[in-house]
């Protein structure tokens, strides 16, 4: 709530592209990068950056998001869940 006035309230809409995050690894690296490894494994892990983890804070469990525009994020398990459903 912003002050005594609601803010606007919006429903999502779009479709992303998104994987389940088994575990985030950082032991490789010394800087803040890491290996996102996906429950499912017959996905790669991949490399994100050092400002990709310090921006997105990514946790074991939640999911690695990936936008049409090819931006990508991450959403908390509770968060992606309830909003989003497998089509």
């Amino acid at each position: 709530m912003c002050g005594s006035k609601e803010m606007p309230q919006y429903q999502c809409h779009k479709k992303v592209r998104a994987l389940k995050i088994k575990s985030v690894q950082y032991e490789h690296f010394d800087d803040g990068r890491a290996y996102l490894v996906f429950e499912d494994e017959s996905y790669p892990p991949i490399e994100v950056s050092s400002s990709w983890t310090r921006i997105h804070e990514p946790e074991d469990g939640g999911y690695y998001v990936q936008y049409d525009n090819g931006h990508t994020s991450y959403s908390p398990a509770k968060a992606f869940e309830e909003g989003y459903t497998l089509i």
